[in-house]
Order: C-alpha cells, then structure tokens, then sequence
C-alpha cells in the first residue's frame, strides 16, 4: 500500500484519479515470469496490450525475453520505431489500409514482424504486404483448442491452412498459436500432437509453437511442444489475477489513487474515479476494484467520472477528501486510458512514464 506520504504526494504533483505503478515490483514481476519460463525449458514472449510502453518491452527483452507479442498493428509500429525486435502479432489482418501499413514497415525496417491468421481471407491477402514490403512475412496459424474465441477449430483446419500459407508467394509458415483454455491441458496436448502429425505428413514443421494468457503460467510446461509464451498481465497483476490464484497482493504493481468526493448518504460514496478510469470490466467479480483502505467497501458502479461506493459492510468509512488506493479488476483496459502512469520507487515518486501505445485499435 502507497504510505500517507507518498499518496499526498502523488495528489499534489498529479492530482486524483492517478494510476500508480511501482516500478520495484514491475522488477520482480519481470524477473518472476521470466524464471518461469526458463525452468518449463520456453521461450518467453510477453505480451505488451498490458503496459504498451517500449520502456518496458525492453527491460522484459532485456531481462530475457525472447520478443514480444502485440495485438493490434499500431502497437506494432509504436514497438518497432522504439527499436524492439521480433514481433508476433496476435490478430488477423485484413484491408488494404492495413496490409499497406504492414508492407511499409517491413520495408522501411529490419524488424522480424510475424504476423497470425485463422482464415483463408486473411491468408489471401498477406502476399500484398509481403511485396510491398520486399521480403517474405511469417504466418502462425491460430488455433482454438477450447477457449471459443479466435482460432480454427480443428487440426485438419490447422493443417489446411498451413499449407495454404506454404503454397502462397511471399509467405512462410511459422508454425501456431494457441490461447489454451485452463484446466484441461490434455484437450489441447491432444489437438496439438493431430496438428503436428498432419504438418509433418505434408513436410511442413512448426519451429514456433506459441501459447498465452497470464493465467496459463499455473500450468506452463504441461502441454509437450510449445515453444514460448505469451504473458501480458503479469507484468503488473490485478485483481482477476488474484482471484485465479496466480498473484498476490504483494506482486500487484499497479494501482488506482482515488479521492472519496461525496458522502451523501452514511451508506455510500462517490470516487472521482469512475467509467473512465476503471473501466466497466467487472472480470466475474463482484464489484470493480478492491479498496485496499476499505476491502469490506464495494465500487457498485458508474457514471463516466463517478464510482458509486456501498459502504453497508464497512466499520469504519471514509471522509470527504480522503483518498484511497485501488486495485483494479483488469488492469490491462484501466493502462489505456491514460496517457501516461505515475511511477514510484522505495517509496517515492520516479517520474511519469508515457503509454505510448495507448488507443492503437487500429
């Protein structure tokens, strides 16, 4: 928790609602997921949708990794003309804009970009950034073992459109992506070992066999065959990492500083943090943060700058004017909508670190 001190000087400098990341903790966090990787024998390739900084995509390459992963092409090319290196990109690109955007930049830097796809549309159209570009573009095909998100959901499909890649001018198959639902490993080992049969009786290999989700590092290494993964959460934690049992409160490094502005009532309360700040994304927990000064306190709610507190449970309540630190729910969506995070280290203010990625939806 933010000392009495440090929070009344965050208020002062950046005013309320701040978000907070304690770069002591960001460290450890970094060097935690890293030695999980090492130890399951994979490669690791955090993905930075979480922080969307270079600043902090270097140090995670710095303290091991072996590239990144990005979700949409802006995060690329904010990663790219930082100077990071080797790059998955997560999404299926489709359009002229974007495949010429692509093009650009494989022609403009050195940068290893690979690039995912889960369709023939998608397939059809990568020659173009390849030729624009003037060098080959590698493609994952990726696979849904159970999530029910993106993905084919089948090995024949998997294989099928592997070679459909192989057999394209300008492309070559990389291998696969997966996003593995948790809990049932031996679903995807299972899809997994038809696919790489099916790629080997067609004479197609997969050097990259990439999994994800920070969740997933409970059972990294169960599945035999993947190569890497991709972890982004992780870096900071939050609360729906708390509650799947992967961090605890003390590898949270990022949080909410926010001001009660309203007592109306006994009951209840008003934060200046509201919509905009904590985002609508409850995670499947109750409320939509934890107040660490009042864990019994529930965020019932929003309005675009308000949070509607209920402070039925609590003992003791807070006042007007206090403020109070917040562990978000998913802190991933709260890292986007600010233009740059309140950083601290031992205790004091480090400084403000730009979210240079931030709103790349495109």
């Amino acid at each position: 928790m933010l000392s009495p001190a440090l929070r009344a000087a965050i208020a002062q400098h950046f005013g309320t609602p701040a978000i907070v990341v304690d770069l002591d903790r960001v460290e450890a966090n970094i060097a935690r997921l890293q030695a999980l990787c090492d130890r399951a024998g994979i490669a690791n390739r955090p993905h930075i949708k979480t922080h969307k900084s270079p600043v902090l995509a270097r140090q995670q390459v710095e303290a091991g990794a072996a590239g990144i992963a990005c979700q949409k092409l802006g995060e690329v090319e904010v990663m790219a003309q930082a100077g990071l290196d080797d790059i998955l990109l997560t999404y299926n690109l489709l359009g002229e804009q974007k495949l010429g955007r692509l093009g650009r930049l494989l022609a403009e830097r050195p940068t290893r970009i690979t690039v995912a796809a889960d369709n023939p549309v998608t397939v059809a159209g990568l020659p173009e950034a390849a030729r624009i570009g003037g060098r080959d573009l590698g493609v994952v095909v990726e696979c849904d073992t159970g999530r029910k998100r993106a993905g084919v959901e089948t090995p024949a499909e998997a294989v099928a459109l592997a070679r459909d890649i192989a057999a394209r001018p300008g492309l070559a198959f990389r291998g696969l992506m997966l996003y593995p639902p948790t809990g049932a490993p031996e679903t995807t080992q299972r899809f997994l070992d038809e696919t790489l049969a099916g790629l080997r009786a067609h004479g197609l290999e997969a050097p990259i066999v990439s999994s994800g989700g920070t969740p997933g590092l409970a059972e990294i290494g169960a599945i035999r065959g993947v190569t890497e993964h991709r972890a982004g959460t992780g870096i900071f934690n939050d609360r729906m990492m708390m509650a799947a049992g992967i961090a605890t409160l003390e590898e949270c490094a990022l949080s909410v500083l926010a001001t009660v502005v309203s007592r109306a009532a006994p009951e209840r309360g008003i934060l200046d943090s509201g919509s905009k700040t904590l985002t609508s994304d409850v995670g499947g927990l109750d409320g939509h943060g934890l107040i660490l000064d009042y864990p019994e306190a529930r965020i019932t709610g929003f309005a675009e700058e308000h949070g509607f507190l209920d402070l039925s449970a609590c003992a003791a309540r807070p006042a007007v004017g206090e403020t109070v630190e917040v562990i978000p729910n998913h802190v991933c969506v709260v890292v986007n909508m600010v233009d740059a995070l309140v950083t601290v280290r031992g205790g004091a203010i480090a400084g403000l670190l730009p979210v240079a990625a931030r709103g790349r939806i495109v």
